[in-house]
């Protein structure tokens, strides 16, 4: 059985802005290797987002990120980034809970498939949790989701374009930041945002590249 922080801790945690985000002690691995062992029937996003408690932005977030670095079927990003842009627009607007349409909140994964994503998933967590911990971080947490909201909402709008490869970058680079922001690690997260910027400016200039091509072979075009 876990055991929850008291009042006090709690309390301090949420002035000083350290700890985890939420009321649970546990590693964001923990919680994915928990749900994953536990789970016998189809996984939904309402499931996850109650599995998450209080971190439930910036968990969601690090999870959608996360399916973007599976290897999936090429187009997927179209479907799979959607969900990133809506929890980051609303981190902008500073909701206190994650609203998902209702396909989204009933759609589900299954018990088989949600612990290969979780065995994938996992080890890279425990890796980079020996190294992160609340350090240096330069926001209040309302002020933190909207900035860094804002930020991934430009990179989900990189993860939806529909050009090859286009996802993985800005993906790699929100899964950072939702780690960050999770455990309030202000190098990580500063670390994630130079990585975010360098992978906006790649799929901006292959985006600059591809409509320039497409204009120059236009002019070649018979009407």
């Amino acid at each position: 059985m876990v055991a929850l922080d008291t009042k006090d801790t709690k309390n301090q945690r949420k002035a000083d802005g350290t700890g985890h985000a939420g009321n649970d002690p546990r590693p964001l691995s923990q919680v994915f290797e928990d749900l994953a062992d536990k789970t016998t029937a189809p996984v939904s996003f309402t499931e996850l987002e109650d599995a998450f408690t209080d971190r439930s932005f910036a968990a969601l977030l690090t999870f959608f990120a996360i399916l973007n670095l599976l290897p999936l079927p090429p187009g997927t990003g179209i479907v799979t980034g959607i969900p990133l842009v809506l929890v980051s627009v609303q981190m902008v607007m500073g909701r206190e809970t994650v609203w998902l349409p209702a396909f989204m909140r009933t759609k589900t994964i299954a018990p088989e498939r949600f612990r290969q994503v979780s065995n994938r998933v996992v080890p890279w967590l425990q890796w980079l949790e020996r190294f992160i911990r609340p350090r240096n971080w330069p926001f209040s947490q309302r002020q933190g989701d909207r900035w860094l909201g804002a930020f991934t909402t430009v990179l989900g709008m990189s993860v939806v374009l529909p050009m090859p490869l286009s996802n993985w970058l800005p993906a790699l680079a929100t899964a950072i930041i939702g780690i960050a922001l999770c455990e309030r690690d202000g190098r990580l997260m500063l670390g994630g945002f130079i990585l975010g910027v360098v992978s906006i400016s790649i799929v901006f200039g292959f985006a600059f590249i591809a409509a320039n091509v497409f204009a120059y072979l236009l002019t070649f075009w018979p009407f």
